[in-house]
C-alpha cells in the first residue's frame, strides 16, 4: 500500500459502527496497557492511531499525559467527545509525518501499524518523539492474519472478474519487524506473536468485519460489486469461520516492547 492509499484507509472509517460492531478491538488488549506498557502517573504518553479513545483513556487513568492522534478525523472527533477529561487530548496527525521531537516518556500503539505501510518513516518518527530510554508498546496484525478472511475475499473478487485490487494492510513476521525496529534504532525486550480465534458479534459479523475494516480495501469496486463480494466471501469463509454458532476470524497478532 502506497502512502496515498492509507490516507484512503482514513476516510472509511464509521467510529459509531466501530464502537457498536468492534469491541474487541479493544477490550482484547487492555492487558497491553497494564502489563506491557505499564504507565506510570506523571507520564508523557502518545498513543498512536488511537480510534475512538478506549485504551487512551486507560492510559490517562494511570494518571500520566496522554495524546491520542489517529488520522481519521470521525474517529478523533468521537474520541475527544467521549474522554473530555484533563490530561487527556486528542489529534489529527498521520503516523507518516509525526512532528514531535524527544517529548514522550512512552509510545503506545494498538492494532493501528498494520494500516500504516510503508512502516520505516512510522518507526523512525516513533524514536524520534521519545526520549532517551523511551519505550514503544504495541500490537499489530501480523503474518497470517485473517488470512481465511482475506482468502475468501480474494476469491470472491475472482469470481466476479475483478483483478488488480490488493488488500490494503501489512502483517510482517517477527523477523520482518525486529529488522525495522533495530533499523530505526530500537532495541527490543519483548516480541510474541500468538493467534488470537476473534469472534464476529452476530450472524452477519462476518460481513459487518468487513463493511467496518475492508471499507478501503473494497472501496475501488462499485457498491453492486461490493455487495456482491462480501456475500460469496461470506459463503466460501462459512466452512471455516463459522463455528455453527458464531464468526471467528482468524486473527494472528504481534506484541513487542521496544525502548529507544
Amino acid at each position: 500500500m502506497t502512502e496515498p492509499q492509507a490516507v484512503a484507509a482514513q476516510e472509511n472509517w464509521n467510529a459509531e459502527h466501530y464502537r457498536k460492531q468492534h469491541t474487541f478491538v479493544y477490550e482484547s488488549s487492555r492487558d497491553l496497557v497494564s502489563d506491557w506498557l505499564t504507565p506510570q502517573a506523571g507520564e508523557s504518553i502518545l498513543d498512536l492511531g488511537c480510534g475512538t479513545g478506549e485504551l487512551t483513556n486507560q492510559l490517562a487513568s494511570s494518571g500520566a499525559g496522554v495524546l491520542g492522534v489517529d488520522a481519521s478525523q470521525a474517529m478523533v472527533k468521537a474520541a475527544a467527545e467521549q474522554w473530555p477529561q484533563e490530561g487527556l487530548e486528542f489529534a489529527v496527525q498521520d503516523a507518516h509525518h509525526l512532528p514531535y521531537k524527544a517529548e514522550f516518556d512512552a509510545v503506545f500503539s494498538n492494532a493501528a501499524l498494520h494500516w500504516m505501510n510503508p512502516l520505516d518513516n512510522v518507526l523512525a518518527g516513533v524514536y524520534r518523539a521519545l526520549k532517551p530510554g523511551g519505550r514503544f508498546a504495541l500490537e499489530m496484525g501480523g503474518a497470517g492474519n485473517v488470512l481465511g478472511v482475506r482468502q475468501a475475499v480474494e476469491q470472491a473478487m475472482q469470481e466476479e472478474g475483478i483483478t488488480g485490487v490488493a488488500h490494503v494492510w501489512v502483517f510482517p513476521t517477527p523477523a520482518e519487524f525486529a529488522t525495522q525496529l533495530e533499523a530505526a534504532g530500537f532495541g527490543i525486550e519483548r516480541l510474541h506473536r500468538f493467534a488470537r480465534p476473534t469472534v464476529l458479534s452476530g450472524s452477519t459479523g462476518f460481513q459487518e468485519w468487513l463493511r467496518g475494516f475492508g471499507g478501503s480495501w473494497l472501496a475501488p469496486l462499485s457498491s453492486e460489486e461490493r455487495q456482491a463480494v462480501i456475500a460469496r466471501a461470506q459463503e466460501i469463509a462459512r466452512p471455516t469461520l463459522w463455528n455453527g454458532n458464531e464468526w471467528v476470524a482468524d486473527y494472528v497478532r504481534l506484541r513487542v516492547l521496544a525502548k529507544k
